[in-house]
């Protein structure tokens, strides 16, 4: 049995139609990029000191979707601290929808040392899904060992 011509070209009508409320419907949704995630680059220089309770600041730049954004550290840790350093931290943040995202207050946990020179590293969540791998070089004398809470303010 012999499929008719007009059949064949109904379907292919029916088939470019379906293509083309694809196509369109793909074009019409709107795009939101605040609600695309992408990491951003972060680099931090902090002077801290303490011994048992720290308390450090210093300022940084995180650079997200190409864009470089000076931001404040303030914060206090309380665990094993000892002493005194200047710390240069690099890392990623992951988490970030819009960078008011970054802004707040982390918890954070860390590790490190400097008898002149040294390492350290922290991990750092905010409330608002962030979060942060730093690690970097130390100079001074230090050691600790600590959980603390950072608060990241952008400037204007």
């Amino acid at each position: 049995m012999q499929k008719s011509p007009e059949r064949g070209i109904s379907a292919l009508r029916l088939l470019v139609m379906r293509l083309a409320a694809v196509v369109l419907l793909t074009l019409t949704v709107p795009v939101t990029p605040s609600q695309a995630q992408a990491p951003g680059y972060v680099q931090a220089k902090l002077l801290k000191a303490g011994l048992v309770l720290g308390a450090g600041g210093g300022s940084g730049v995180v650079t997200y979707r190409g864009r470089d954004y000076p931001f404040r550290v303030s914060g206090l840790s309380l665990g094993f601290t000892a002493g005194a350093s200047f710390i240069r931290l690099k890392g990623w943040a992951w988490g970030i929808r819009q960078i008011s995202d970054f802004a707040g207050t982390y918890s954070s946990v860390g590790t490190g040392g400097a008898l002149i020179a040294g390492a350290g590293g922290i991990q750092l969540t905010n409330d608002k899904g962030v979060r942060m791998t730093l690690h970097g070089p130390r100079a001074g004398v230090e050691l600790a060992g600590n959980l603390g809470q950072i608060t990241i303010t952008l400037k204007e």
